[in-house]
C-alpha cells in the first residue's frame, strides 16, 4: 500500500513539474494552469473588474493549449449567472445565452468558430433557398468566430421573443416577405386595385352629367 501511495505521490509530483503556475481552490482543486510552454491548461476562472459602464464578471470554463474549449460560465461579481457560451479552438461556437440579474434569459446569439490554424476554411451550411439541404463553400479565414444562425432578443418579463436576426457566416439575412407581412389591409389593397375597363369606360362617358339616383329598393 505504501508503494502504491509513494507512486502517486511521483505521479502528482511530476505533473506539477509540468506546470509553470498554477493556483488551488476553494475545494483543493488545481486551478489556472500555465504548462511550461507558457499554454493556459484545464480549469480556469477568469476574473474582470468592471470598466466604465460595463459591469465586471467572472468566468470559468476549460482551456486545450491556450484556447478556451467547450463549455462557459459567465457570473456577475455578486455571483449570478450572467451567461453560457461554448468555444471551439478558442472562438465562439454554437449557441451562446445570456441572463439578467433575475435569471430571465435576455439574448440568444448563434456562431460559428473559425479554425484559426487554417488559412481558408470549408463550411457546410444550409441552403436558404432549398431548405433541408446543404451546400459547401470555402471561406477565407481570420481565426474569429463569426456570427451564424439565428440571435433572439426576449423580454424578460414575459419570456416572448421581441426581435430575430439571422446570419449566414457573418452576413446578415434580410427576410423574406410572406404575403401576410406584405399584404395591406383589404381597404387599401381594393383602393390601390385599378378599375375595371368598363368601370373606367363608363365613368368617362357620363363625366359631367347630373348624377341620377338609382332606384334600389330602399324605402324612406
Amino acid at each position: 500500500m505504501k508503494y502504491m501511495l509513494f507512486f502517486l505521490l511521483l505521479v502528482s509530483l511530476n505533473s506539477y513539474s509540468q506546470l509553470k503556475s498554477y493556483i488551488i481552490g476553494v475545494k483543493g482543486d488545481t486551478l489556472n494552469k500555465v504548462d511550461n510552454k507558457g499554454f493556459k491548461q484545464g480549469k480556469w476562472v477568469n476574473h474582470f473588474d468592471g470598466v466604465r459602464s460595463e459591469p465586471g464578471y467572472e468566468e470559468e470554463g476549460m482551456y486545450v493549449n491556450g484556447r478556451k474549449e467547450g463549455g462557459w460560465r459567465l457570473y456577475s461579481l455578486d455571483g449570478d449567472l450572467a451567461g453560457l457560451e461554448n468555444y471551439r479552438w478558442g472562438n465562439k461556437d454554437g449557441v451562446c445565452q445570456y441572463f439578467n440579474k433575475a435569471g430571465e434569459l435576455t439574448r440568444e446569439e448563434g456562431w460559428r468558430a473559425m479554425n484559426p490554424d487554417k488559412p481558408y476554411d470549408t463550411l457546410e451550411i444550409e441552403d436558404i433557398d432549398n431548405l433541408n439541404h446543404y451546400r459547401t463553400v470555402i471561406v477565407k479565414n481570420d481565426g474569429v468566430a463569426i456570427k451564424h444562425g439565428t440571435w433572439k432578443y426576449y423580454d424578460a418579463s414575459t419570456g416572448m421573443i421581441i426581435r430575430t436576426e439571422t446570419y449566414t457566416l457573418g452576413k446578415k439575412e434580410i427576410p423574406k416577405k410572406d404575403d401576410a407581412a406584405t399584404s395591406d389591409s383589404a381597404a387599401t389593397v381594393k383602393k390601390a386595385m385599378p378599375k375595371p375597363k368598363e368601370v373606367q369606360d363608363y365613368e368617362k362617358k357620363n363625366a359631367g352629367k347630373k348624377k341620377v339616383r338609382v332606384r334600389d329598393g330602399a324605402t324612406n
